[in-house]
């Protein structure tokens, strides 16, 4: 059951991100984490804050605006206190010069007691990192941003 519930709860992240619902994300973050996206690109880096990785869900949102994600696969495994989850997604999302833009990848979550502890980001960095070469060539200043991480 814990299981299940584990899952659903991935679901409806996910769902919230496909709606432009970001401010639900974060405060499923436990106070001290890790958060990371692999990769030299606007979103590469590793942050341990609310605070930073606050800002890194704004970026998110600004430079893929219509980011919308199709879960193939979610898997659950441990206790509550010490829960890692896989979610397995196809994404797609519109550039700036009107073609489209997609990636897959997997997120590797942490959790204890129904925060996340961990997020991981895995996917194609280096097509995700010409995506935000396409955008900066369009005006998006911040799609080659500096890497918003932890000091």
């Amino acid at each position: 059951m814990y299981h299940f519930i584990v899952k659903q709860k991935l679901r409806r992240a996910f769902s919230d991100i496909n709606a432009s619902r970001y401010e639900r994300i974060v405060p499923q973050f436990a106070a001290e984490h890790r958060h990371i996206m692999y990769g030299n690109h606007a979103l590469g880096g590793e942050r341990h804050t609310i605070e930073s990785t606050t800002a890194w869900y704004a970026r998110l949102q600004r430079l893929l605006l219509d980011l919308r994600f199709d879960v193939q696969a979610i898997a659950v495994t441990g206790w509550p206190w010490n829960t890692t989850a896989m979610v397995c997604w196809n994404d797609h999302f519109a550039l700036p010069d009107g073609s489209a833009g997609s990636n897959q990848g997997v997120h590797v979550f942490g959790l204890a007691w129904g925060r996340v502890t961990s997020l991981a980001v895995h996917c194609d960095t280096a097509k995700f990192a010409g995506y935000c070469e396409l955008m900066a060539t369009h005006g998006m200043v911040e799609a080659k941003g500096t890497l918003i991480i932890d000091t």
